[in-house]
């Protein structure tokens, strides 16, 4: 059957998409230390080659890759890790299905064909082992904990005592402390669970990431003079954190971002809310000024 041209460019849109994922997997496979998650990642870079061996029976032609894809991907996957890289590329491709419905009239297999592909790219992806994912829970407590409790402190700190430099400063001791407990808690923690995490990785995973959040909703308050903007500034950055750890979250273990970020930054900002208000009542009870 001749193609118009309008599916023919459609189908070699398809054929560079292969190759090109095969080359970010080949510069990846190549780039991890593991030798299984690096066999793995070499199994599915062939795989695409097959793919695009497949697209090319309808084209005839050869493509070359989008070189702009390779970097990008390739440089996500080293930030971010590679089965964030990896499941953010597949999600990608998935999308694009909306598209086979107009080729399906020229290859008629191509249902099964993607639904096969998909299948085991999956099972291959689901087979990876990333030690950044395995920790992740330590993270999540890291950073939950100190959005939950330096918001809260900051709100009541803000209202009562009114002084940058008092707030700033009482803000990082109380987050640097708060750091080294959770910290000591998750290794604690860690250690008396039946599991593959180490002890002192997890306590160090937690504590890095409640220090970097502590960082962030200070930093307001080393900036600038006044402290309801400090406030604002801090309680803006907290819900930036929450959506771009959840959006990590929900492409490389799967799980919903609406739900998880919702219940994150709807319980952040509420005690900051009922802290801020505890903060007025204190500061009128004591009759402090500043």
């Amino acid at each position: 059957m001749k193609l118009s041209n309008e599916i023919r460019q459609q189908l070699l849109a398809f054929q560079q998409n292969e190759i090109t994922e095969y080359h970010i997997y080949k510069r990846l496979a190549k780039s991890i230390k593991e030798p299984e998650n690096a066999r793995i990642i070499n199994q599915i870079a062939e795989d695409e080659l097959g793919h695009y061996e497949e697209w090319k029976e309808y084209t005839n032609e050869d493509v070359k890759p989008k070189k702009w894809a390779i970097w990008f991907y390739y440089l996500i996957s080293r930030i971010f890790g590679f089965t964030f890289g990896i499941k953010l590329m597949e999600s990608g491709e998935k999308s694009a299905q909306v598209n086979y419905d107009q080729i399906r009239e020229f290859v008629p297999e191509i249902d099964k064909w993607i639904e096969d592909e998909h299948k085991h790219e999956d099972a291959l992806i689901e087979m990876l082992d990333e030690e950044r994912l395995q920790y992740a829970g330590s993270v999540v407590l890291g950073l939950n904990d100190a959005l939950v409790e330096l918001t809260g402190a900051l709100a009541g700190l803000t209202l009562a005592l009114q002084n940058v430099e008092l707030i700033a400063l009482s803000g990082l001791i109380t987050g640097i402390a708060a750091s080294l407990s959770m910290a000591a808690s998750e290794y604690l923690a860690t250690r008396s669970e039946k599991t593959d995490k180490h002890p002192i990785r997890a306590a160090i995973y937690t504590g890095i990431a409640y220090i970097f959040t502590v960082s962030i909703l200070i930093l307001p308050y080393l900036l600038f003079d006044n402290y309801f903007l400090d406030l604002a500034l801090a309680l803006t950055s907290s819900v930036i954190i929450i959506a771009v750890f959840n959006y990590y979250i929900s492409v490389a273990q799967d799980k919903s971002f609406k739900d998880r970020f919702i219940e994150m930054a709807g319980l952040s900002l509420s005690v900051a809310a009922f802290s801020f208000g505890i903060g007025y009542l204190i500061r009128i009870f004591l009759g402090v000024e500043i």
